[in-house]
């Protein structure tokens, strides 16, 4: 929409990961030099951490750009809770290999007599485990075993595991002694910091034919850097707000003002005005029933990082990164509550039912 405005060939703050956008800040360095040291080593694990949103999807498929197909075989999985038999079945699924109808016994076979046959042809399996946090001890423990197939002394399939901060302590775990000794390398991919944010604007902006149209001033990075704690996702979606709002206004320059005015519709709109009435946090089960079937967004209040910081009473210690990482968890949470607290309203409404009609019949 404000591309031809400012003489751009394209978006340059979409949030699908792209590539082509790619910033190497130091931190993303680090970790694509422990991808490429790992491909090297052409055996075990490699897991990368991150916060959400800080580029480990597109530190990933930046890889997979890089990779030439004649010399590697890579599949790309993304996990979710499911038992172990389905994430052999998911692998299997990744790297083209029929599967349906086979007993756990054939599939292990098709599996092993593919990777044998990849290496055969003088090519290398690797297999991409995004959001790798999903796993089940059990997920885990199968794709463990699919490291032991070895062909002499060469191992037939490499993997990495790719996920959020939480699964630095799933691999801490008693069960999972066995596959830390199978990490040959291990990284945390952090927020970019205040030189980092603004050099990573001005470089998309640049992937898209930017000529300094419209400018940044100081200010305006630093409180872009203050809203999005250097988290690169959250860098675009305000950027992208900013680049409508400039246009919008008819300005060639991005001032701190804009930005503040900017941040502030984005926190307003994560918030109902519903939402901040007493009655949806009262501890009576029809009320939070009633706040419910109102249409109150208890997500959007709580993942509002200040009505966040308000309901923890944590002040400028609250660390919302940390918060947004637990929101998908709290929304099951609340939502598997509030339909428990339902059908006990529901049953106590019955009973009373019941009740008052027994006594009348008396």
């Amino acid at each position: 929409m404000y591309e031809a405005y400012f003489g751009l060939r394209g978006k340059p703050f979409q949030l699908n990961p792209d590539p082509s956008f790619f910033y190497g800040s130091r931190g993303h360095r680090r970790a694509m030099a422990y991808l490429e040291y790992g491909l090297h080593q052409n055996e075990g694990f490699i897991v990368i951490t991150g916060e959400v949103g800080a580029g480990k999807t597109l530190l990933v498929r930046s890889l997979l750009e890089k990779l030439d197909p004649k010399k590697i075989v890579a599949a790309n999985l993304v996990s979710t809770q499911i038992d172990a038999d389905d994430t052999l079945r998911l692998v299997a699924a990744a790297f083209g290999i029929p599967s349906k109808h086979l007993t756990k016994s054939d599939l292990l076979l098709a599996i092993e007599a593919f990777l044998v046959s990849t290496t055969a042809a003088g090519k290398r399996a690797l297999l991409i485990v995004d959001e790798a946090q999903n796993l089940t001890p059990q997920a885990v423990e199968e794709l463990r075993m699919l490291s032991n197939f070895q062909l002499e002394d060469h191992a037939l399939l490499q993997s990495f595991l790719v996920g959020q901060p939480e699964f630095r302590a799933i691999m801490q775990s008693p069960e999972m002694v066995q596959l830390r000794q199978r990490v040959i390398a291990s990284y945390h991919l952090g927020p970019l910091d205040l030189q980092e944010t603004h050099a990573y604007i001005e470089h998309r902006l640049s992937c898209v034919g930017w000529k300094g149209n419209p400018s940044f001033d100081q200010e305006a990075m630093r409180e872009i850097f203050n809203v999005s704690q250097g988290i690169p996702r959250r860098i675009n979606a305000v950027c992208d707000r900013i680049m409508l709002g400039a246009f919008l206004g008819e300005q060639r320059r991005v001032s701190v003002d804009l930005v503040n005015q900017i941040s502030a519709e984005m926190r307003e709109e994560q918030v109902t005005p519903a939402a901040l009435q007493t009655d949806a946090f009262s501890p009576r089960p029809a009320a939070v029933v009633e706040a419910s079937t109102a249409g109150i967004d208890l997500q959007r209040l709580l993942a509002n990082p200040e009505a966040a910081k308000v309901l923890a009473g944590a002040g400028a210690a609250f660390d919302t990164a940390r918060f947004e990482e637990r929101l998908a968890v709290l929304e099951r949470t609340l939502s598997t509550t509030l339909n428990a607290l339902g059908q006990l309203l529901k049953a106590a409404q019955q009973q009373a039912t019941t009740t008052e009609s027994g006594g009348q019949g008396k």
